[in-house]
C-alpha cells in the first residue's frame, strides 16, 4: 500500500495522556448516585474527586510526553493518511452530510463519552463523542495473535471504524439501540455493513494513480491482507479459539466468512447502495 506521511490532521494523539476518573466521565447516572451518597453520609464525595455537586468536572487527566519508536511513528503516519483518504472519500460521497471525525490514539486505557476503555477493548467507535478509539498496540495483536499482517490489514480496521462513523451520521447506529446480539440481529447486521464500507474504500484504493493525486493506493496482495484480517476476527472463529465451540446466540460481529463476503462486495461494487446487510439475511 502507498501512502505518504504527515498527514495527522484527523488524529488526536492522546498516547501521552493519564486516563483520568473524573465525575465528568462517570455520566448522569453515577453523579446522581455519587449525589444521593453525599446527602446520605453527609461527607461531600464530589469534593474527593476535584469538583463539586455544582456540575461534572472538565478533568480529563493529565498530558504527558510521547515516548515512541520510529516504527510507531511510522504507524501513526499510515493511520493518518488513511483517516484522511477515506474521509475525503466520504465526503465526497456523502457531500454536505459527511462531518470528519478523528482517531483518538490512546495506550493501556483512556475515558471516552462511551465510557472507560482499555486495550483489550480492541478499536471502537464512540457516538457519544463521534470518536475512534485505537491503541496502536492493537495492530501487533492483529499480526501475531490473528494471523493477519500488513499495512492493509490494519487500514480495513480503521477503516471499519470510520464506517461506524457514516452509519451515526446517517441515523443507521440509533436503529440498533438496544438490539440483542445473534446471529440474525441488527448488531450483527450494523458490523457487516461497516465491513462493506470498508470494502467500498478498498475499491477506491484500488484505483492507478490515486498516490501521485495524493490520495493511498494499493499494491498487489493488498487486498488479501483484509480479507485475512477479516477472516481472522469472525465471531465464530474467536468462540472456537476461546472456548472449543460456536455459540450465534452469542454473535455481535457476523461470521469470518460474512464479514470476507461483505467486505468483498464493498471492494467489487464501490457502490454503498450495495451494503444493505439490513435488507439482507445474514446467515
Amino acid at each position: 500500500m502507498q501512502w505518504s506521511s504527515g498527514n495527522r490532521g484527523d488524529i488526536d494523539d492522546a498516547r501521552g495522556r493519564s486516563g483520568g476518573l473524573g465525575v465528568a466521565h462517570l455520566g448522569i447516572g453515577g453523579f446522581l448516585v455519587l449525589l444521593v451518597l453525599s446527602w446520605a453520609t453527609g461527607t461531600n464525595l464530589f469534593s474527593l474527586l476535584g469538583t463539586d455537586a455544582g456540575g461534572p468536572s472538565q478533568s480529563v487527566g493529565t498530558a504527558g510526553q510521547v515516548a515512541s519508536s520510529p516504527a510507531e511513528e511510522r504507524l501513526v503516519d499510515e493511520v493518518g493518511a488513511v483517516t484522511k483518504d477515506v474521509q475525503d472519500m466520504w465526503a465526497q460521497e456523502l457531500g454536505g452530510r459527511y462531518e470528519r471525525t478523528k482517531v483518538r490514539l490512546f495506550r493501556d486505557s483512556i475515558q471516552s463519552a462511551c465510557g472507560f476503555a482499555q486495550s483489550a477493548t480492541g478499536p471502537f467507535y464512540c457516538p457519544g463523542d463521534q470518536k475512534v478509539y485505537l491503541d496502536l498496540g492493537f495492530f501487533r495483536e492483529l499480526s501475531q495473535r490473528f494471523g493477519a499482517p500488513g499495512d492493509f490489514a490494519q487500514a480495513y480496521v480503521v477503516t471499519h471504524e470510520i464506517g461506524h462513523h457514516v452509519q451515526n451520521l446517517l441515523g443507521t447506529t440509533e436503529r440498533v439501540q438496544g438490539s440483542r446480539s445473534g446471529a440474525n440481529s441488527a448488531s450483527v447486521a450494523l458490523e457487516l455493513q461497516a465491513d462493506c464500507y470498508a470494502g467500498i474504500w478498498g475499491h477506491a484504493a484500488s484505483q492507478q494513480g490515486r498516490f501521485n493525486a495524493g490520495g493511498v493506493e494499493l499494491e498487489p496482495g493488498d487486498a488479501e491482507e483484509a480479507l485475512r484480517a477479516a477472516a481472522a476476527i469472525g465471531d465464530d472463529r474467536l468462540q472456537r479459539e476461546a472456548t472449543g465451540r460456536v455459540m450465534p446466540d452469542r454473535f455481535t460481529h457476523g461470521t469470518s466468512a460474512q464479514r470476507v463476503a461483505w467486505f468483498k462486495r464493498g471492494m467489487e461494487s464501490g457502490d454503498p447502495r450495495a451494503c444493505d446487510t439490513f435488507g439482507t439475511t445474514t446467515r
